[in-house]
């Protein structure tokens, strides 16, 4: 299965849940509950505005994902998120294409 995510993507899945951008609530459980905002965060801010990026596999997806995690916690000096399985479900279930 074949994975992408763009700003006008990440977009339609909220519109189509009927959220909102600040609904942190609504948006922690539809990408996969606690800190489900923080990973859709995540997707956002590696997703260059106007672009689309997409994966082979959900294994692509989720090294990508956590490695941008990782490069930012670097940045910040504080330790890295990392994905739980239930995070990798609603993600993967959300970006499948």
């Amino acid at each position: 299965m074949h994975y992408a995510v763009s700003h006008h993507k990440l977009k339609l899945i909220l519109s189509g849940a009927g959220l909102k951008s600040g609904d942190a609530a609504g948006i922690d459980q539809l990408f996969g509950g606690k800190d489900g905002y923080y990973w859709y965060g995540t997707l956002r801010d590696m997703c260059p505005e106007g672009k689309t990026l997409t994966w082979d596999n959900q294994y692509a997806l989720v090294a990508a994902i956590q490695a941008h995690e990782d490069a930012s916690a670097a940045e910040d000096e504080m330790p890295p998120e990392k994905l739980k399985p239930h995070h990798i479900a609603a993600i993967c279930k959300l970006l499948a294409i």
